[in-house]
This record gives structure tokens, sequence and C-alpha cells, in this order.
């Protein structure tokens, strides 16, 4: 049961952030935007670091000096993974007019919400391996530890769930739908969890492997989408600041309570 509460963390985050919409007077504010999206980019990269690259790389630690090798090679998988997805799922990023991916005739809230389900995938996968290492006995990840990455992401989610509905209500979609769209992009992520948790019981001697999956997945997400979000338009320190805070967050989360 404490694994199922610990899944749907995430999710309580990011309807949290939704739920700014009803408070939004006028549109956002660019440089708390900015801020937002940073602190997200450094909960994920150290999340990635500390919860599931390090951890990756201890359990392959029988490999000797290889013990590298699934860290790196399912690293490199993740961003190839996702990669694939952002070429074929059609979707519209906040700050564009042109959709990407595959062309299909969509609404453009539909393409707005799906821009960030794909971002939120990795981020539900990450939490599932973590649980999953958990669950299978495997020493470097405690329960505290899968905590830790559920909390560190839930809190990111905070911020990135307000940038999410938020924006959607200043192109004129209704609050109460921009509420819902929010919530429904963070709603893949135990759905991805739980998918996660069933593949590496299945496979338990690839938990190295897929704990690097995870994170290449998300590095990708902050490479390719939340890291240029930040630097576009006027110059502003808001993204590198939000960046570092997020960064010392999860950092503090995973050696604290893991």
């Amino acid at each position: 049961m404490t694994v199922f509460y610990g899944l749907l963390i995430p999710l309580l985050g990011t309807s949290l952030g939704a739920a700014f919409v009803f408070f939004m007077r006028g549109g956002i504010n660019v440089t708390a935007q900015k801020g937002m999206l940073g602190f997200a980019s450094g909960v994920m990269v150290a999340a990635s670091v500390w919860s599931l690259l390090i951890p990756s790389i201890e359990m392959s630690a029988g490999l000797g000096r290889f013990s590298f090798f699934p860290a790196a090679s399912g690293f490199l998988l993740g961003v190839f993974f996702l990669l694939l997805l952002d070429r074929l799922i059609p979707h519209l990023h906040l700050q564009e007019d042109v959709p990407e991916g595959i062309k299909v005739s969509l609404k453009k809230s539909t393409m707005l919400m799906l821009a960030v389900t794909l971002h939120n995938i990795p981020e539900g996968m990450a939490v599932g391996v973590a649980f999953a290492g958990f669950m299978n006995g495997q020493a470097d990840i405690t329960l505290y530890a899968a905590l830790a990455l559920s909390i560190g992401i839930a809190v990111q989610n905070i911020p990135e769930g307000a940038v999410i509905s938020m924006p959607l209500k200043a192109k004129g979609i209704g609050t109460r739908k921009a509420f819902f769209l929010g919530v429904l992009s963070g709603a893949v992520e135990p759905v991805f969890a739980f998918i996660t948790i069933a593949l590496a019981g299945i496979t338990v001697p690839a938990l190295p492997y897929t704990l690097s999956f995870a994170a290449g997945a998300m590095i990708y997400v902050v490479v390719e989408e939340l890291i240029p979000e930040t630097a576009s338009g006027p110059h502003s320190n808001a993204g590198t600041l939000g960046f570092a805070f997020g960064f010392a967050l999860m950092m503090v989360l995973d050696v604290a309570l893991g």
C-alpha cells in the first residue's frame, strides 16, 4: 500500500500546481515561468544522478571495470527512446507555433497537453523503477530513497503543473478546462510507473539498465525542452537560479532520506 501511494505523490504535485490557475489574474509572469522551468530541470538532473545513475553503477559492481556499461548503455537508450517519441507523438510547445511529431489535425490545447505528457513519461518511469528496485530487494534502493525521489518529482511537478495550466488559460482556455488538462498531463506518471514496476519485476537483472534508461529519458527532456525554454526571450538569471535550487533540493532529499 505504501508503494501505491508513493506512486501517486507526483500526481498530487501536478494537481496542486495546476490549481494555481484558479488564482491567476492576467498572464503568467515570464520571469517566474523561467524560474519554475529551471527548478524542474534542476530536480530532474539531480534525480537522474543520485537516484538513478549512481544506484545503477553500484548494482553493477560485479562487472569490475565494466560496471559503467549498464549505466552508460541504458542512459543512451533512454535518450534515443525519448527522441523517437518526440518525433512520433504530435505535440506543441508553449513558446512555439509549429507542432512537432506526426502531422495530424488536433486542437491546440490537445497538442499542448501532449507536449507536457511526453515530458512526464520519463518521470513516471523513474519513480516506478525506483520502487521496483526496493520491491525486489535491491540494497542500493531503500523505501526512503524511492520516496525521496517521488517527493522530489512531486515538488518539481508543482511549478510544472502551474506552467501547464496558467499559459493554457492565458491562451483563452476556460479555467476549469485548463486545470483539468494540467492534472491530466500528470496522470501519465503513475500509469508509466506501474508499467515500469511490472516490467522490472519480470526482468530483475535488467534493473541497472532500467534505472539508467529512465535517467537518459529525463535528461533528454531537460536538454531538449526545459533548458531552451528558460533561455528564450530577454536574458534572465531566473532559470539558472531555479535550476540551482532544484538541484540542491533533490540532492538533499536523496542523501537525507536515502
